[in-house]
């Protein structure tokens, strides 16, 4: 009897151990810590180049759960300083736009190794941690240039480029490529301000092309839209979706969509694979990087044949029957 009591207590202890492990109350796990990114923009987030790298990230804050800090119009003498600062407080990422600021924004990457940096750039990447992006928009600008090639009644086409470097020359390129296979008799004119933002210089611009003959315009700059509003002649708009700034007036336009890239790039460095790499295929149509504006008051405006040719060489384009030339040289008036 004493035994079998004996082996009920210590069945009942037992119990109590693995009652008490078992009522253990759980750890809460600990919250995940978000990423820390930083952009650094040479110019002002108006300007379209830098408002999609802006626009991207503001929606990776939302639906990647970042934690985004940006600062803007930081010019081109005080932009090593800048950047040193923010790299001081030892981000995961530095994003932004180089170009003018090359050699400043590879010489802080390189003092900062932990730091993933992201920037666009005409150069290539730089080991360990320097990768490079740029504005692969060429495929809609052809496209564009369908459009403009078939709407225009002088047969004078007008582009306002800030400067003749590879990665305007290709857009305009493009676009000059479409115009022309759309229309054999059109000329194009084409004017650069020397400067990455400078929007009274170029509606400026604009206006002396459109009292030289141009009926239509791209507005590879910041400010032509304006001078078309005012002259009410079709324009194409370029970077973002600026059919706001002139309703009737922008037809659509090569769009450059940054999220592709800003999410490769974030979930690199989440998972600790971030390589110094050409992150170019992400800014092209294929990857949806690239794209065409809705045509929003230009829907029912443009005849339908015009529709279907710019829907027939988008989707030869996507499947890659067809290839837009990328071509670099500096475009020259007709």
């Amino acid at each position: 009897m004493k035994k079998g009591i004996t082996i009920l207590l210590f069945l009942m202890l037992a119990g109590l151990i693995v009652l008490n492990g078992c009522a253990k109350p759980e750890e809460k796990p600990t919250e995940e810590k978000k990423l820390q990114v930083v952009a650094v923009f040479a110019t002002p987030i108006e300007e379209p180049w830098d408002g999609c790298i802006h626009q991207a990230l503001l929606k990776a804050k939302d639906t990647l759960g970042i934690d985004y800090k940006w600062v803007e119009s930081v010019g081109y003498t005080d932009f090593e300083r800048v950047l040193r600062e923010y790299a001081d407080k030892k981000p995961d990422i530095i994003m932004g736009d180089a170009f003018g600021n090359e050699e400043a924004a590879r010489r802080v990457a390189k003092d900062y190794p932990d730091i993933a940096f992201a920037f666009g750039s005409g150069g290539g990447p730089a080991d360990p941690n320097f990768a490079v992006f740029d504005d692969w928009i060429h495929e809609p600008a052809y496209l564009c240039g369908l459009i403009a090639g078939k709407l225009t009644k002088t047969n004078v086409v007008g582009v306002v480029g800030g400067y003749p470097v590879p990665e305007v020359n290709r857009i305009v390129n493009a676009f000059i490529q479409g115009v022309k296979e759309a229309n054999k008799n059109a000329k194009v004119k084409v004017t650069f301000i020397g400067s990455w933002f400078d929007p009274p210089k170029a509606k400026e611009a604009a206006i002396a092309q459109i009292e030289a003959g141009a009926d239509v315009m791209f507005a590879e700059r910041y400010g032509v839209i304006d001078a078309c509003k005012e002259r009410n002649i079709p324009v194409f708009g370029s970077l973002l979706d600026q059919w706001e700034l002139a309703p009737d007036q922008v037809v659509t336009g090569p769009l450059w969509d940054m999220y592709p890239t800003v999410e490769y790039v974030i979930n690199q460095v989440k998972n600790g694979t971030f390589e110094a790499i050409d992150l170019k295929d992400f800014c092209m149509m294929a990857k949806g990087g690239a794209k065409l504006a809705p045509y929003h008051n230009w829907e029912t405006k443009l005849p339908q044949e015009i529709k279907d040719l710019v829907e027939e060489k988008k989707n030869a384009i996507l499947s890659g029957v067809f290839r837009v030339d990328v071509n670099e040289g500096v475009p020259v008036s007709d």
